[in-house]
């Protein structure tokens, strides 16, 4: 695993983002604007503090305490198995936001959720029921919106089939799925090992963009996060979701978090394209792309979904919007498809956001979480942070 310039956005210096550091002291939060770094933990204590003021990305140069600041170094010494402790290293770039996540966001992800159900977690017959759902259903789903008069059609035509199914429901239907990906700080950052529970037989990544929301319901930025998921878990029944999503280091987000201002908004999320590279010690190695513009719910769509009158998040939060991805290449068996093995490397990167790299490991073989909410707030305390 390396991590040196190239898991950085291409073009780092001309933006403003949000990272989030360990020191020899305790986590800081970091503005980084136009090349330039401004310790934020002085004013604010907290990321989530931090990006609830009315304009983070001014805050950063009004509010933040300039520091020098080598990115590359620390980007190098975030590498879980040759950290230097007395150095700083990236962690997750958020911390007492809420960690949500949709799911069946796209269409191939979709269907893949369908096949998990139809064989009800057995790898062995996926390949079976994925010609059988293509042959039914097709990917003419591609083109429904969600909740409209089409896809209601399409959900009576299934149901006269037999083949309707919960992820279809909040694939076209009018309701997303959003769930809790993982408490609050339990998030890993770039260079750390991410968890695979060793009960599961089926697992894969999910390569996702993950979107920075305020306690207002504005959406200020983004970065890539990797879903760990165990396709057995949930294939074997969705009330297992929380099992198979919400397990120690099965949360990646970072390498930054990037802030919208005049040279990055969300509409060049919608643009952009995440590449997802997989590489084994066995030798496997699998290369795909998706386009995140090709999700069946507008980013905005799902967040007004996700907080409002009805749902208050008063430290923000984040949210995957789903992965268009389902790795399905054949790893050692043929017809038995994907699954982590220890070892595996993912990469998962867009030009400008970076690239988020971590390491498969046991869950039980990660670093177990042990500084939450409590940690944080005993530490600023010790510190006399923040002094604002």
């Amino acid at each position: 695993m390396r991590l040196d310039n190239t898991a950085l956005p291409q073009d780092w210096p001309n933006g403003a983002y949000a990272a989030r550091i360990m020191t020899a002291e305790g986590p800081s939060a970091i503005g980084l604007l136009n090349g330039a770094a401004f310790d934020m933990t002085p004013a604010f204590g907290t990321v989530s503090a931090w990006l609830n003021e009315a304009e983070p990305v001014a805050a950063i140069r009004n509010r933040g305490v300039p520091v020098p600041f080598d990115l590359p170094a620390v980007l190098a010494n975030s590498h879980h198995a040759a950290r230097d402790t007395a150095k700083p290293w990236l962690l997750a770039p958020i911390d007492l936001q809420a960690v949500k996540a949709c799911g069946v966001t796209y269409v191939r992800s979709m269907l893949e959720r369908v096949i998990e159900e139809r064989c009800r977690g057995d790898a062995s017959q996926a390949e079976a029921v994925r010609a059988e759902v293509r042959q039914i259903i097709g990917d003419d789903l591609a083109t429904l919106r969600p909740g409209s008069a089409e896809a209601r059609a399409v959900k009576a035509a299934l149901m006269e089939k037999g083949w309707w199914s919960q992820y279809l429901e909040v694939g076209i239907g009018p309701d997303a799925e959003i769930f809790s990906k993982c408490q609050p700080m339990a998030s890993v950052g770039i260079g750390a090992k991410i968890g695979v529970h060793p009960t599961s037989e089926w697992s894969n990544p999910e390569p996702e963009v993950v979107l920075a929301v305020n306690a207002r319901g504005a959406i200020l930025g983004a970065m890539l996060g990797n879903d760990v998921n165990l396709r057995d878990v949930e294939g074997r029944s969705a009330l297992l979701l929380g099992r198979a999503k919400d397990n120690n280091a099965a949360c990646a987000l970072g390498p930054l978090l990037r802030l919208f201002d005049d040279g990055f908004t969300l509409e060049d999320v919608r643009r952009a394209e995440i590449a997802l590279t997989i590489e084994g010690r066995d030798g496997f190695r699998l290369e795909e792309t998706g386009a995140v513009g090709s999700i069946s719910r507008d980013p905005t769509e799902v967040v007004d979904q996700l907080i409002g009158p009805h749902h208050q998040y008063p430290d923000g939060a984040v949210l995957f919007l789903g992965t268009p991805f389902s790795p399905s290449k054949d790893r050692g068996a043929v017809g038995m498809g994907f699954t982590h093995h220890p070892g595996d490397v993912v990469r998962i990167a867009s030009a400008r956001l970076g690239a988020l790299v971590n390491e498969v490991d046991r869950t039980d073989g990660c670093p177990p979480w042990t500084f939450g909410a409590g940690a944080l707030m005993a530490n600023l305390a010790r510190r006399g942070l923040p002094r604002a």
